[in-house]
């Protein structure tokens, strides 16, 4: 019976000696730009000037689970963050990954209050999907757990996390900010893609010192690790609900998506999100390159090939 590999918890702290010392300067700027451009979702919003006099109960209802959704996500984020900071820490890896997920932390968790903020202003935040079937969708894409894995590597974590999920997220963000009409849920996207330009730049400047010293093998793992997160978490529906598995409960979400963009307050639709979640895929694939590998063709029922 094989032996369960320890958690990095079970293992001694290796803090000292402690190295402040500038190691990859790119990280270190985004540290540095992160603490000049911090914002607080009670007073960066103008919300006595959300007027939903123009909107329909119906839409009303759509807006506030559509924004309780993405607050959802941000949750999960708020927990991954400090995860990944003890990794960073207990295998002594450069001090700038340090410093600059302490303010990551700290921009999750003013993401998951802006949406917050919203969906109450919008009638109230929805604790949990309507239907429990949608959670599989959205609950968790496991980073939290592999965080903590000595047997899954940081290269692995960070590629599929940051360089993937995070990056399909900011073509997303940038397609919402372009469609959505009101000026409030606007200037919410707006602050939130700001925040996570700096998210984006982390992995790729992380991956682009490590690509280069890496194996064949490592690489491979690597590879894998991004795969699954995009076939089994991004194809999934975590973040775009007409990807998720058709049920009732998928379909009562795209419903809420399909009202709040008709509204102008913040979402959009299969068909408007289909060529950007497509070029999302591909970029991210030609980006991949470089590091020794090419990431298989993906298939999805609603959107073929990529």
């Amino acid at each position: 019976m094989s032996a369960v590999a320890a958690s990095l918890l079970d293992q001694p702290e290796v803090r000292f000696p402690l190295d402040l010392s500038v190691r990859i300067p790119k990280i270190r700027e985004l540290y540095r730009s992160a603490i000049k451009n911090q914002w607080d979702p009670q007073t960066a919003i103008e919300w006595d000037q959300l007027d939903l006099r123009p909107f329909t109960q119906k839409q009303l209802e759509a807006a506030r689970l559509y924004w309780s959704r993405r607050a959802w996500g941000e949750y999960g984020a708020i927990s991954e963050s400090p995860a990944l900071q003890i990794r960073f820490c207990q295998e002594r890896h450069p001090p700038d990954m340090r410093f600059f997920f302490t303010i990551r932390t700290q921009e999750e968790s003013r993401h998951a209050e802006v949406c917050y903020l919203m969906a109450e202003k919008l009638g109230g935040y929805v604790k949990e999907p309507v239907q429990s079937a949608y959670q599989g969708s959205v609950s968790t894409h496991g980073v939290r757990k592999m965080a903590l894995d000595p047997a899954i590597t940081l290269e692995a974590i960070v590629a599929s996390l940051v360089c993937a999920a995070e990056e399909i997220a900011f073509d997303v963000f940038d397609h919402l900010i372009k469609i959505t009409k009101n000026p409030i849920a606007n200037k919410i996207q707006r602050l939130v893609m700001r925040d996570e330009v700096r998210h984006c730049a982390f992995g790729w400047a992380y991956m682009e010192r490590r690509a280069p010293e890496m194996s064949k093998k490592e690489l491979a793992v690597v590879e894998e690790a991004v795969v699954t997160m995009i076939e089994k978490v991004e194809l999934n529906g975590y973040h775009s609900a007409w990807l998720a598995p058709d049920s009732p409960a998928s379909r009562a979400e795209v419903e809420a998506d399909r009202l709040t963009y008709e509204a102008g307050l913040g979402a959009t639709t299969e068909e408007l999100e289909k060529p950007v979640f497509v070029a999302s895929v591909k970029r991210i694939r030609k980006q991949m390159e470089p590091w020794g590998f090419t990431l298989k063709p993906f298939f999805h029922p609603k959107l073929g090939t990529i």
